[in-house]
């Protein structure tokens, strides 16, 4: 959702570069947590925040100098899953597909091609990183070729054009 780039100002304040597609959820956030990418996540109390300059300033209850401020430095900003906004038909959160086995299906048979090791956003088409037994493809996020994605069996059909997963390797 959110990671803390530095100390904002000597009340304590931190500012964090947005990580979501909902910026304006900020304005309501109470409770969340933050985590480096290797560690237990920690709970913190949001007593105010507010968007500035294309990031989002974050005051936590308990942080009350540059100090307390600077251990929060590359920290991630995090929600509970159950309190993710419901996205709709045909959106999904990156950690969603993360995981998720990619299939084609033709004629009947299925042919596994992989696990989905990350999402890579690119401004237009998302790519998906499939680790392959021949290695990594890249596979384009889009609905004529992502037939049908089904996050709670971690499954993707894929419909590729041809010579498309050759092509990456």
């Amino acid at each position: 959702m959110a990671c803390i780039v530095r100390p904002q100002g000597r009340r304590g304040e931190v500012t964090a570069e947005i990580l979501t597609d909902f910026p304006e959820r900020f304005s309501c956030l109470r409770d969340v947590y933050v985590q480096r990418p290797s560690g237990p996540p920690q709970a913190l109390r949001v007593e105010n925040a507010w968007l500035h300059k294309g990031r989002v300033v974050l005051k936590f209850s308990g942080v009350d100098s540059i100090a307390q401020a600077e251990t929060l430095r590359g920290l991630h900003v995090l929600i509970p899953r159950e309190e993710r906004i419901p996205l709709g038909a045909h959106q999904y959160y990156f950690w969603e597909l993360e995981g998720c086995r990619v299939i084609i299906e033709r004629e009947g048979t299925a042919r596994e091609v992989g696990t989905v090791t990350s999402v890579e956003p690119t401004g237009g088409v998302d790519l998906l990183h499939v680790s392959t037994p021949r290695g990594e493809v890249l596979i384009p996020l889009a609905q004529d070729i992502c037939k049908r994605i089904d996050t709670k069996t971690k499954t993707i059909v894929i419909d590729p054009p041809e010579d498309l997963l050759e092509l990456n390797e």
